[in-house]
């Protein structure tokens, strides 16, 4: 897959002694397997049979990964992802169930509860900004379509047309899922006109005095509970990468954890095929 998004070589003068291709392939096995760049050294010079598979003659160290995880942008791990996505999902032509949700990422190992809790206790302990990861998901294969990252605690709202745009491309869909943290009219018009499918977005933002117009009316009276029971499933695969896979994004900038979140989604993808 890393072909569709690399070219095997960055440069005329490169020692060619590793393609693009490989570098990113051995990114994502760190994601499968919660290596750090120091441990995934160690583990592809312990394992032959691992350098056979990945096709390589040499092993790279922890500092060549290092920085070619810095070279890395997102359009680079949005082809990859679409390469794997079209490989997941065959274009059958039936509508499809997306549902749109976002969870936290710890930049290290340290629980969240550890954070609150050394909060309480020291008054000058600082708080530490995760990342927030925002996926679009199809449910009946749980597959990630879409994937994107911010800085955390943060409203998802804007992220979210673009998200659904981008699962679009892979084929038609049926109904998009969402809960109240994306309510808003102006969604609800964008799938309605321009996705063409049906939606169900819980309208609980405002108060209940609040005389609101328009679909988010109709939702407020009158939500399809029967459709809305499998926005669950998202819930279910982000466990999934959590348990399997991590539940962190290791970084000291902002722009690494993010590549990291986005190579863990394209992680769990190929740990589907």
């Amino acid at each position: 897959m890393g072909q569709a998004a690399l070219p095997a070589y960055r440069s005329k003068f490169s020692k060619r002694q590793l393609t693009q291709p490989q570098l990113l392939a051995i990114l994502c096995l760190m994601r499968y397997e919660d290596w750090t760049f120091r441990e995934a050294e160690g583990r592809l010079a312990e394992h032959q049979e691992l350098r056979a598979v990945l096709g390589l003659q040499h092993v790279p160290d922890d500092t060549t990964l290092c920085r070619f995880l810095g070279r890395l942008d997102e359009l680079v791990l949005e082809q990859t992802l679409r390469a794997v996505v079209g490989r997941l999902m065959p274009q059958t032509g039936r509508p499809a169930t997306v549902a749109v949700d976002a969870t936290g990422l710890t930049p290290g190992a340290i629980s969240t509860f550890f954070v609150k809790r050394a909060k309480d206790r020291e008054p000058g302990f600082t708080w530490r900004h995760g990342l927030k990861w925002t996926m679009a998901v199809e449910v009946d294969r749980r597959i990630i379509l879409a994937q994107t990252t911010r800085r955390g605690p943060t409203n998802d709202g804007a992220t979210w047309r673009p998200l659904v745009d981008t699962a679009h491309r892979h084929g038609p869909i049926g109904l998009v899922l969402a809960d109240a943290e994306f309510d808003s009219e102006r969604h609800h018009q964008h799938v309605r006109h321009v996705v063409q499918a049906h939606r169900v977005i819980p309208a609980k933002r405002g108060s209940a005095k609040w005389h609101i117009q328009g679909i988010r009316a109709h939702m407020r009276r009158n939500v399809p509970t029967h459709l809305y029971r499998r926005r669950s499933l998202i819930e279910s695969v982000i466990s999934a990468v959590k348990r399997k896979l991590s539940a962190r994004a290791p970084g000291r900038s902002l722009y690494t954890q993010g590549l990291q979140a986005l190579l863990l989604g394209v992680a769990d993808n190929i740990y589907r095929l």
